[in-house]
């Protein structure tokens, strides 16, 4: 998944030239053979570097501490939400409904590529959610649904539709 999540990233950035992109090891970690040296490895490392080849640092944070939020919330995404246990999506999901409670981006003010990225890995769960478990989230509900329709960002995952009225009061849950 790492690999087409790449892929759209680029797109996203309008990198004219795609990589060529392999994995390495059982966990499948992505790989880039760079031109100009040792190849990048990692999620985060060679996304950060794509990032920076398109000239679009506001995408890392727009100072010191958004950019420690971004980098924190990208290795988030590798550590704690790729492989998550099934029995462990809940409490992500409230820990991400809670974080999210006052707040548009996970970063900042502005979407930045932790935005991207966690989309990319909360899309699964999202899309196995019924309905009322949805209603559950209602602040990752939110973030999602902005994010997905923010443009050039939505390739290769498709739409999940998200309801803007609540269908089930609270005493039903």
């Amino acid at each position: 998944m790492a690999l087409v999540e790449l892929s759209s990233l680029e797109k996203f950035l309008g990198l004219k030239k795609p990589n060529k992109y392999c994995t390495q090891g059982s966990k499948k970690v992505p790989l880039l053979q760079n031109n100009n040296g040792p190849p990048l490895v990692g999620l985060v490392t060679i996304a950060s570097h794509l990032v920076k080849e398109a000239n679009r640092p506001e995408l890392l944070g727009d100072s010191a501490e958004s950019r420690a939020v971004v980098h924190q919330w990208l290795e988030h995404r590798v550590t704690q939400l790729d492989g998550c246990r099934k029995e462990d999506i809940k409490t992500l999901l409230k820990e991400l409904n809670l974080y999210l409670q006052d707040r548009v981006f996970l970063a900042g003010n502005q979407f930045t590529l932790a935005d991207a990225f966690m989309y990319f890995g909360i899309h699964p769960l999202i899309v196995d959610l019924a309905v009322q478990e949805r209603e559950q989230y209602v602040n990752v509900t939110r973030w999602f649904d902005h994010i997905q329709h923010y443009p050039g960002i939505q390739h290769h995952l498709p739409p999940v539709v998200v309801l803007r009225n609540r269908i089930y009061s609270s005493r039903h849950h």
